[in-house]
């Protein structure tokens, strides 16, 4: 144990957790007897419900109207067992959801869109004030409903394994140390001086750059095992990495 309170680099995750399928989010939520499905159809929800509202925005629908169409989608989702159609051999499940949107809309506006969609039930708790302030800061220009929906896509599925990160640290008791230091595991953070962060731990530069070091490298194996659940094989992971990080640079 060095003076950060770290007792060494992590563990790396256990795959025997996971199933031997990919797209084990989606083999959960589909199959409704599972005691996994309701917190796979959470997770589902969290990471691409702001996407698919930005995408179904920027295709030119009103605010009240992507709330609607977006709550929609996640009822036929859900309620529908829309997932049983998923064949994780035809490639990722972004992909997969993105073409079942744009499915769903052309259904939609055929219909005429006479009733209000899904009866008024709601199935996620939108701030849709909230979401739409979000889809306002988007810019302007010529960026295409897929692109923006890919942007958000890959922007909350790193705040998500941030999250997972924090919620590491509290389990061990580490809480100020991942608030101290977080800055500097994300994806963008610059190399910064550890001066300041390792005088609040009561701690050195050091033993502040190795500690950085270990929660980079826990939050890449969280990061390549939520991957691993989305795409159809092991050998997808790379490219998905490499894929985010290009959709984050441009």
């Amino acid at each position: 144990m060095d003076e950060s309170g770290d007792t060494g680099a992590p563990s790396a995750p256990d795959r025997s957790a996971f199933p031997q399928t990919r797209w084990s989010l989606v083999v959960s939520a589909r199959d409704q007897d599972s005691p996994a499905a309701e917190r796979a159809l959470s997770e589902l929800c969290e990471l691409y419900w702001f996407p698919l509202y930005c995408f179904v925005r920027r295709k030119g629908h009103s605010p009240q109207d992507a709330e609607d169409l977006t709550q929609e989608f996640f009822r036929l989702v859900i309620e529908k067992n829309f997932l049983a159609t998923a064949d994780a051999e035809r490639g990722k499940l972004r992909s997969f959801l993105l073409t079942a949107m744009k499915h769903f809309l052309s259904d939609s506006w055929r219909a005429g869109n006479a009733q209000k969609r899904g009866g008024g039930k709601v199935i996620l708790s939108l701030d849709q004030k909230t979401a739409e302030d979000r889809y306002l800061i988007e810019p302007s220009h010529e960026q295409t409903p897929e692109a923006l929906f890919e942007l958000h896509w890959a922007q909350n599925l790193l705040d998500q394994i941030m999250t997972k990160l924090r919620a590491v640290y509290h389990d061990l008791g580490k809480s100020d140390l991942f608030e101290a230091l977080h800055e500097f595991i994300a994806w963008n953070s610059a190399e910064g001086s550890y001066g300041e962060a390792s005088a609040k731990l009561g701690i050195t530069e050091g033993t502040a750059r190795v500690t950085v070091f270990r929660m980079r490298k826990r939050y890449g194996e969280l990061l390549r095992a939520q991957i691993e659940e989305t795409v159809a094989s092991p050998e997808d992971v790379a490219g998905e990495l490499q894929h985010i990080f290009k959709i984050l640079q441009t």
